[in-house]
């Protein structure tokens, strides 16, 4: 007798066993696809992050800032510049929107995509440094946005003090003004190899050659009496758009790059790897266990220059001499290092080293010295005076000091000198001599603008009084006579 099954009507539950085996069958399926879909992804997104990776370490960095006086659109610049090569996440773009439309405004204020301060927001100005990063499929950039209050000039010479290019706007209808004059001397003072002048809102001048070309030829004279090695002169409208991302269709007499073709394509010839070798020592490591009982590794971020293991070095200001035994990075011993790279160096022979110092190759070593000469840019509200007792910290090294003299301070509308002021007030530029309580290891600012600098500090409040540059410079007055050097400035 022949057994036949019924048909399973459409709708109908199937038989417990045949459903269950289905349903696993099904499930265990599913799952495999869906871990082979995961797998997949994850495979791209992995094999996406590696060539993002790969393409970022391929290009070069390049850290700029931008300076001008009140009102000149340097955040607008920025904003414009962030939009428009796409560097902004969608989430910062409506909050600019946004906030724009609080404000009772139609289009989007770019320039609060850089202004992050409640203060700055409402009074439309910016008064910090605002620092920002993006990149480009052919650079990577570090962005300083700083302000142009004269106030606030303080903070310009943070944002320029490690940047490779300023950017410094003005304004079409204003031309030149004593700001615009105070920003390019700094930017000559701290030795930034590249100054692109932008003059901005050519829009509200019609765009007219003859208006962009007269306040190029003026900047480019000042700048380079200031010495600075090159200035490149663009036209934009930061609002509009023109020649900040894009070409300009308005300014059809212009035939150099945009903002951003400038900023991707020039030269960042410099390479600290290749110059006197320096470390700043911040910490002396000494574990003394039973691991390591007699480890003594000296700790810092390399200033400039190369180290390798077996180099003869001096550590200053005591001028003791060993040769490095070995240098960790990453807690890996490793033959070499490099700047910027935060390394532990350990060396032969038992000397005394202490935060502070600073290691340096035993045939190239500065001089130190207990007198200081330098320019220096006055950033405090009370004056700077001879006789003036303060703190001058160099990397590491805090060490006392008393100001010797003033011997001349810088006219910045014709770059004069006014001889012996007496003192320096706020923003104001001039030569200082120093003299220290104990020895300085201090390069000439010209050669390293990293252990060429210094501050100057209150030692009451520990207020930052003076930013100074070591050495010579286009602010240099004619020797002045000290009749008694040694006298009267004991500690």
């Amino acid at each position: 007798m022949t057994s036949t099954t019924d048909p399973i009507e459409p709708g109908a539950p199937a038989a417990s066993g045949e459903s269950t085996a289905s349903r696993e069958s099904t499930a265990s399926r599913e799952s495999t696809a869906s871990r082979e879909s995961t797998a997949s992804r994850e495979s791209a997104a992995s094999a996406s992050a590696e060539a993002l990776v790969w393409q970022l370490s391929e290009t070069t960095l390049l850290r700029f800032a931008t300076a001008g006086s009140v009102d000149d659109g340097k955040s607008t610049l920025v904003g414009r510049l962030l939009h428009d090569s796409k560097s902004v996440l969608t989430d910062q773009l409506e909050a600019v929107e946004r906030a724009s439309a609080s404000r009772g405004q139609e289009t989007p204020d770019l320039a609060l995509l850089t202004d992050g301060l409640r203060a700055e927001r409402e009074q439309g100005i910016t008064i910090d440094v605002a620092y920002r990063y993006f990149a480009t499929p052919r650079r990577r950039f570090i962005l300083a946005d700083t302000p142009g209050h004269v106030q606030y000039t303080r903070n310009m010479v943070t944002g320029a003090s490690t940047a490779e290019l300023t950017v410094i706007l003005v304004d079409a209808r204003n031309g030149v003004v004593e700001q615009t004059r105070r920003h390019a001397a700094i930017a000559a003072l701290l030795r930034v190899p590249h100054v692109v002048l932008a003059v901005n809102k050519m829009d509200l001048v019609d765009y007219k050659e003859p208006v962009f070309a007269a306040i190029a030829e003026e900047f480019t004279a000042y700048a380079t009496e200031l010495g600075v090695p090159e200035v490149t002169a663009i036209p934009i409208s930061a609002l509009e758009g023109d020649n900040v991302v894009e070409a300009s269709a308005v300014m059809d007499w212009y035939g150099g790059p945009t903002v951003l073709e400038h900023l991707e394509t020039v030269p960042v010839s410099h390479d600290l790897a290749h110059c006197h070798a320096r470390l700043p020592v911040q910490y002396v490591i000494r574990p003394q266990t039973a691991e390591h009982p007699d480890y003594r590794g000296y700790a810092g971020q390399i200033a400039a220059g190369t180290f390798r293991v077996g180099d003869e070095v001096t550590v200053l200001p005591s001028g003791r001499t060993s040769k490095v035994s070995g240098i960790d990075l990453l807690g890996e011993p490793v033959d070499a290092a490099w700047t910027p790279q935060s390394v532990t160096l350990l060396l032969e022979d038992d000397i005394d080293v202490s935060r502070g110092d600073l290691i340096v190759p035993r045939e190239d070593a500065p001089a130190t010295t207990q007198d200081v000469e330098a320019t220096v840019c006055h950033v405090a509200d009370a004056p700077l005076t001879v006789g003036h007792r303060v703190l001058l910290k160099h990397g590491t090294r805090t060490v006392k000091a008393i100001v010797k003299d003033i011997p001349a301070r810088l006219t910045l509308d014709d770059l004069s000198l006014h001889p012996h002021p007496g003192q320096l007030v706020a923003n104001d530029i001039g030569r200082v001599k120093i003299r220290t309580a104990e020895p300085l290891p201090a390069d000439s600012y010209a050669d390293s603008r990293r252990t060429g600098s210094f501050i100057l500090i209150d030692p009451g409040d520990g207020t930052t009084l003076t930013a100074g540059m070591a050495g010579e410079s286009f602010a240099a007055p004619e020797p002045v006579k000290d009749e008694a050097d040694d006298a009267g400035w004991d500690f």
